[in-house]
């Protein structure tokens, strides 16, 4: 499908016509896919009522559109390239008539292990095509897929796997990320022994791994295939139907079970994904995300192949064998858009531009990041390294809850601004709040800030958090009501451009002056010995708050004594003096989730001495960083 929005004009009418007439234009988007039975009504419900429903009385199968509409021009046109970890190994790929026979496979298999419409199954599998491939089995039988991220810990599977019921499970022998094996079935072994929900185990063998199999509950992939049928009807889902459960950590407690259901989802993650990438049919996109996170949901895998495009899927990491790794994916597959995140753009700044020699990196045509506000930095070193100046950058802002991007520029179309993610999607009616939850109007001739917050509901919202519509209502409908609460904190320019400031716990009030931390970070990491920074904020007796600096310095660098004050400096020179962190602790490493986000709230209760209550920590990649840092708190 071609993109909608082409020209700045695109854009603004599509706003206002998304906003004045929203029925009309959702529905005149919706009926860009293949539906069953074709909706009448795009929104039902209210923010306010928590009974938001999109498309209600429509009625289609996402795997369907996804892999069979594009069989008669596309059949034979690849779906997904496989690299794998090993570089020596042959990258694998499946057209759209593969996928088309081993999605219908698949979804037969599963059917004969009695999963029906609306169970739930648990996906625990490494980066490869076969997980695809499930998620699209279960999206064409209407099962409810919940894939778990192949590094979490047996305890965090079986409480995934425990609070949405699921009664298969789908996992591997074990993969590579670098050197280091992470062996799924042993580890789905030990959950297991405390999930009484699992009937049945599928297992891949994926790396040649010996592994335990339990008779009468596990079978390999191959031998659930030769049993069954390799033809399945796709089942007729009701618009509002649950596609996937997928957990996010909190705060407190245990991680959200956020449900997303088809319809709304559908449309827009294919519109949304072919606007902001201005996506062609010749297009390779590869997003770096993991399938066990949002990002690898809505854009590796249903955004591209709801638009027929070829789509990359990547088992490793991007240091291996050496930092050249990404380099060579790009110029091997000729991709033309790259997706990832500032974590990792700064994690192969740090390697320095060697591994880039050699490398031929002209497919390219767009960037973007995801997961966080990029800093300025890690910006330009993107643009002048991997774009060579000439390809646009698509900073998105959105969450698991929004189910796709919200505020974006789009590709060579709209203005791109450093930092800034600028502009909403069409539908999307952002606003800043007070404190109060009073809107914070626009000023034409000075910038504002504020809590972002959105008024109006969207396709591809959340409907709920799985077993427990309260939590969801309290956690987002109930701050502000009428309104979406994002949790973030946002700056708003004359132009109506919106700069993501952080979490709103990240936005400290020092002596009256509200510190987005995220502006903090960007400065700090502009030091030439500063790979990473985190700032949160602490209690203080005069100021209020005050601010704790994390510093992750370069390797081998070895900053001396005046290393702190010219970090303040540096912030006062930039910002203001009264921007400075009151306390700087150089450490190794931050704590961070394995989709690369920063754990700020640990970070925040450990700058205010409480190290007994850090909440969920189960999605932490390096536990040790902890203690390492609780270690070295400046009291």
């Amino acid at each position: 499908m071609k993109p909608e929005i082409t020209t700045p004009e695109d854009y603004h009418k599509a706003w206002k016509l998304s906003v004045d007439s929203s029925d009309d234009f959702w529905i005149n988007i919706a009926l860009t896919h293949d539906w069953i039975v074709r909706p009448q009504t795009a929104l039902s419900g209210s923010l306010e009522s928590a009974d938001v429903r999109w498309f209600e009385d429509g009625q289609l199968n996402l795997a369907y559109n996804c892999v069979d509409r594009h069989l008669p021009q596309l059949g034979h046109k690849p779906a997904i390239i496989f690299e794998p970890n090993d570089p020596n190994q042959p990258a694998r790929t499946l057209t759209y008539w593969d996928l088309f026979r081993q999605v219908q496979h698949f979804a037969n298999g599963l059917c004969s292990l009695g999963v029906f419409p609306g169970d739930r199954v648990c996906i625990y599998m490494p980066m490869c095509p076969e997980a695809l491939i499930a998620m699209l089995a279960c999206a064409r039988i209407g099962a409810v897929h919940s894939v778990v991220f192949a590094g979490f810990s047996a305890n965090a599977l079986a409480d995934r796997i425990n609070d949405s019921g699921c009664k298969i499970l789908i996992t591997a022998d074990s993969f590579f990320r670098g050197t280091k094996e992470i062996r799924l079935k042993d580890i789905a072994d030990e959950a297991l022994l405390h999930t009484p929900s699992i009937r049945q185990v599928v297992v891949l063998p994926h790396s040649g791994a010996s592994v335990s199999m339990q008779a009468g509950r596990d079978q390999y992939w191959k031998d659930l295939l030769d049993q069954n049928l390799p033809f399945h009807f796709p089942n007729q889902m009701k618009a509002e139907d649950p596609l996937f459960i997928l957990y996010t950590s909190g705060s407190t407690g245990k991680p959200k079970g956020i449900v997303h259901t088809t319809g709304g989802y559908m449309v827009w993650c294919g519109y949304t994904f072919r606007n902001v990438f201005q996506t062609t049919k010749d297009d390779i996109f590869w997003c770096t995300a993991d399938i066990g996170w949002i990002t690898g949901h809505s854009y590796l895998l249903y955004g591209a192949l709801l638009n027929g495009l070829t789509t990359v899927v990547y088992e490793g990491i991007p240091t291996y064998p050496d930092a050249g790794r990404y380099w060579d994916i790009i110029d091997k597959h000729k991709v033309s858009i790259l997706y990832t995140a500032p974590t990792a753009i700064r994690s192969l700044i740090a390697q320095g531009t060697a591994p880039l020699s050699g490398k031929d990196l002209s497919s390219l045509r767009i960037l973007g990041t995801v997961g966080e506000p990029i800093n300025h930095e890690a910006w330009e070193w993107y643009h002048t390294n991997i774009g060579k100046g000439k390809c646009p950058i698509v900073d998105t802002w959105w969450q698991t809850e929004t189910g796709g991007i919200m505020i974006s520029s789009f590709a060579g179309v709209t203005d791109q601004r450093p930092t800034y993610a600028t502009l909403p999607m069409p539908g999307i009616v952002p606003v800043l709040l007070d404190e109060k939850g009073n809107e914070i109007p626009a000023n034409a001739s000075e910038t504002v800030e504020g809590i972002l917050a959105i008024q109006k509901p969207w396709p591809g919202m959340a409907r709920t958090t799985y077993g427990d519509h309260e939590r969801f209502i309290n956690t987002y409908l109930t701050p502000y009501k009428g309104y979406y609460f994002t949790g973030d904190g946002a700056r708003r320019d004359p132009d109506g451009f919106y700069r993501i400031t952080g979490r709103v716990d990240d936005v400290i009030n020092v002596s009256g002056h509200r510190i987005g931390t995220a502006e903090v970070e960007d400065v700090l990491d502009e030091h030439a010995l500063v790979v990473e920074s985190a700032v949160v904020g602490f209690p203080h007796d005069v100021k209020g708050e005050a601010l704790y600096a994390y510093v992750v310095c370069a390797d081998g660098s070895t900053p001396d004594g005046t290393f702190s004050g010219e970090l303040q400096a540096l912030v006062a020179e930039k910002i203001g003096a009264f921007a400075k962190p009151d306390k700087i602790q150089i450490v190794r490493a931050l704590p961070k989730t394995r989709s690369g986000k920063i754990m700020r709230r640990i970070l925040r209760k450990l700058a205010s001495g409480d190290t007994d209550n850090l909440g969920d920590t189960t999605t932490l990649t390096d536990p040790m960083v902890v203690d390492e840092i609780t270690a070295g708190i400046i009291r």
